[in-house]
């Protein structure tokens, strides 16, 4: 007949076991378990002269796990002189370039574009932006709306978002774009020009 010491140690190796695979299945894996690599010094971006890459964003990373995250930001002055040339060119009526000019964000917007693997991936409603001044204070945030992207090849699917941007002071602010589908967190600093709405 067995002993209660026995019994005991035959039962905690499988509790031990049971515990470690309920933390193995609680917790993200690979490439997302480790977090992001991020640059020494922010790097600029390629496309948007206000935004600076401070996570390892690259056309590698998009290879290994279709985990693209691009920040944005189109001032209000950008926005403007866009719908300028365009009622010269579209030979606008003043009322079509009245309703363009008041539907520019006075704080300019942010475009936020992904690019995940499979269709169901580039789920936008995934995405949560965080902004915060040099103070750490919340400035901005917000969930971004369901919305999936387009096929672009090779199993990776584009998904872009712009989100108006309220009107502030120029100034240095940190974006955070997290990913609760990949576990994964792209930080950027963004410089705010001056704006010129009214």
């Amino acid at each position: 007949m067995p002993t209660f010491s026995h019994s005991l140690r035959r039962f905690l190796p499988l509790v031990f076991f049971g515990l470690c695979a309920f933390g193995a299945a609680a917790q993200p894996t690979g490439k997302a378990a480790k977090g992001r690599k991020r640059y020494t010094f922010a790097q600029k971006d390629a496309v948007s002269p206000y935004v600076q890459n401070v996570t390892k964003n690259t056309d590698e990373e998009q290879d290994v796990d279709g985990s693209f995250t691009r920040l944005g930001y189109r001032s209000y002055a950008d926005m403007l002189t866009e719908i300028e040339a365009l009622r010269k060119l579209k030979d606008w009526a003043d009322t079509t370039y009245q309703r363009r000019l008041a539907a520019i964000p006075p704080g300019g917007a942010l475009l936020v574009t992904v690019h995940r693997q499979g269709p169901t991936g580039v789920q936008l409603a995934n995405l949560t932006l965080t902004v915060t001044d040099k103070a750490g204070k919340e400035v901005f945030a917000q969930t971004l709306a369901p919305g999936t992207g387009r096929f672009m090849g090779r199993d990776l699917y584009q998904a872009q978002r712009l989100i108006p941007f309220p009107k502030m002071d120029p100034q240095e602010l940190t974006v955070s774009i997290r990913d609760a589908k990949l576990y994964q967190t792209f930080d950027y600093i963004l410089t705010l020009p001056r704006a010129t709405a009214e």
